[in-house]
């Protein structure tokens, strides 16, 4: 579905990703790993487009989107949240929500996607006329992912969704990125700062440092890995 080939970016005038390659298929759950400032979010805003890669292909269904502007790629299927939530806040829970349906499938599937993003965040629900930015911020996490499934997405893309929030919390968003993925045929592409929970649910993962892919594998692999059990989950 998305293949990265040899990416190069360079951003805010330094190099970000360096010869970065990476797939992710058809309904599969792929995680990137590393520490702050290894480039993962700039990864992510090449995949969307908000960021131009320097060198190297960004391939979707077999055809290369580099010269797509970033205002298009929605309408492949590729959904983005981003780190940090950003809401709008001044606009309701459901006016948050239509921001994100905005492609041609999403306005055919409004009931459908809706309804499941209220069966997997009830509260959303109870607080669909509440300004976005009277929420907590696990309820900003919850509004931010039902976003991105407005879309009706092939390929959700999730930056750091655990970022400023409660351990409890972490692991509830944690638990519906599962349900994601087991319950649909939507992609997976998870950048993350908790290894282990990261790690725990996907079908395939990557290590990212300093801009390059250090070590990739199956969960299993990179668990027993003695880089990633002594940098990353201090054992």
């Amino acid at each position: 579905m998305l293949t990265i080939n040899a990416l190069h970016t360079a951003y805010g005038g330094l190099k970000a990703l360096d010869n970065v390659t990476i797939r992710v298929e058809a309904g599969q759950f792929v995680t990137i790993v590393g520490p702050n400032g290894a480039g993962k979010t700039t990864l992510f805003k090449s995949i969307s487009g908000t960021v131009m890669a320097a060198r190297g292909d960004i391939q979707w269904q077999g055809q290369s989107i580099m010269a797509l502007p970033a205002a298009k790629r929605p309408e492949l299927g590729i959904a983005h949240v981003p780190e940090g939530r950003q809401m709008f806040k001044e606009l309701s829970v459901l006016e948050n929500l239509e921001m994100g349906a905005q492609t041609a499938a999403a306005k055919q599937q409004w009931s459908r996607n809706l309804d499941q993003v209220l069966t997997l965040f009830p509260v959303l629900g109870e607080r669909r006329n509440q300004l976005a930015g009277t929420l907590s911020g696990g309820e900003q996490q919850m509004v931010a992912i039902g976003r991105g499934l407005m879309s009706a997405p092939k390929l959700l893309m999730l930056d750091e969704p655990s970022m400023g929030l409660a351990p409890k919390i972490t692991d509830m968003i944690f638990e519906r990125i599962e349900e994601i993925h087991k319950n649909t045929d939507i992609a997976i592409l998870l950048v993350e700062q908790r290894v282990a929970e990261a790690l725990a649910s996907c079908d395939y993962g990557y290590v990212l440092q300093s801009g390059r892919i250090a070590l990739e594998g199956t969960p299993e692999t990179l668990m027993k890995d003695e880089t990633v059990r002594s940098v990353y989950l201090g054992l």
